[in-house]
């Protein structure tokens, strides 16, 4: 699985996104609860491939289930103080970090908190973001306000030691506010594919003072989405000319906004792990630029691939529809084989990869499994 590094506008976009919570306009014909139904599918070994995955007519959502992903290792004492570099906005900056019993991992998807509980240190949380939901962790506080705004008063009052963020939560001067205030804060790269989530990995690791887990976890991690991706193999047509053409259109519906993702924003490189075509990477389509008319119809997918609550702003698929008329000119369209997917996990990164796979594959290629 390959991928490269979305820019600022992915942040912007997965912000708003989250911040669409609460917007139920419209219906996806998907499943009306996938983390309730997660637990009742079978193994993805298990299930039955429709013959053609282009000619499946009607929409679906992509069930998610895990976190599946454990790291295999003994624990590992953290060693401290450690100096490590913080991705700020402005550069590179050195941060000494003496203290991790008090942390706070944000970020918009709750990946940095998964992090943190497999390398074995999640009792040293002491709050959270909306979007982490770990098992035993439910009752930790939340200091993020509408999902990804830090509430500085919250984050004061729990006297953490230690905030590692990735730079999808803010506002910007509010953690620069918290440094000043005395506490270490550390951005590490966004996750949002395999590469960048390495990167994050071992970044994690070092900061926390546990590096040699990372250099177990990477590894492990790297296995496990070889694995997925080879039972999804096992899924995809004998016909190669049967694989569908993959599109990620990011919705804003209230706001009339349309963005397709292209190569570099890490929807491309998770289509790729389907083994599917990605559609915008064949007319070279580069980063997150506004949808136009042309460039859908010329994309021509046969799946597009949009967020749940995106999807539920523009009225769902019937309203997507009326409000883009280009999409019903697209295979796409004309079979309304819209998948909509976790606004939370689709760009997630970190050790919820292999789920994400998981649940998109059944999706494309054995959407009659999520009935």
């Amino acid at each position: 699985m390959r991928g490269g590094r979305a820019g600022l506008l992915v942040a912007a976009a997965l912000t708003a996104a989250l911040a669409l919570s609460g917007c139920q306009v419209g219906s996806t014909g998907g499943v009306k609860d996938p983390a309730a139904q997660a637990a009742d599918l079978p193994p993805l070994s298990e299930v039955t491939p429709i013959a053609d995955p282009t000619a499946w007519d009607g929409p679906s959502t992509a069930v998610i289930g895990g976190p599946s992903f454990t790291l295999d290792a003994k624990p590992v004492a953290p060693k401290l103080p450690v100096t490590v570099k913080s991705k700020d906005r402005g550069g590179d900056r050195k941060i000494t970090v003496t203290d991790t019993s008090r942390l706070l991992a944000l970020s918009l998807t709750g990946t940095l908190a998964e992090l943190v509980d497999a390398y074995g240190l999640k009792d040293q949380l002491v709050g959270r973001d909306i979007s982490t939901e770990l098992p035993g962790l439910e009752k930790l506080p939340v200091v993020t306000r509408d999902g990804h705004s830090l509430d500085p008063e919250s984050v004061l009052a729990l006297n953490p030691s230690l905030i590692i963020t990735d730079g999808s939560i803010g506002p910007v001067d509010v953690l620069l506010q918290l440094r000043d205030a005395g506490i270490p804060v550390v951005v590490v790269t966004r996750p949002i594919d395999a590469a960048t989530t390495y990167e994050t990995a071992q970044q994690v690791a070092d900061t926390l003072g546990v590096s040699p887990l990372a250099e177990q976890l990477i590894p492990q991690l790297k296995t496990a989405i070889a694995d997925k991706e080879a039972q999804i193999a096992k899924l995809e047509p004998a016909d190669k000319a049967k694989l569908p053409r993959i599109a990620f259109l990011y919705v804003r519906g209230a706001a009339g906004i349309y963005y397709l993702f292209g190569e570099g924003s890490g929807i491309d490189s998770t289509i790729r792990s389907l083994g599917a075509i990605d559609a915008a990477g064949e007319i070279g389509w580069k980063g997150e630029r506004p949808m136009t008319d042309e460039a859908l119809v010329a994309l021509d997918p046969d799946i597009i691939v949009v967020m749940t609550k995106g999807l539920e702003s523009a009225g769902g698929v019937d309203g997507l529809i009326a409000a883009q008329p280009s999409i019903a000119l697209t295979a796409a369209g004309k079979h309304r084989r819209i998948i909509d997917v976790d606004d939370a996990l689709l760009f997630a990164g970190g050790t919820r990869i292999p789920d994400v796979l998981d649940g998109l594959a059944r999706a494309v290629y054995a959407p009659e499994s999520l009935s």
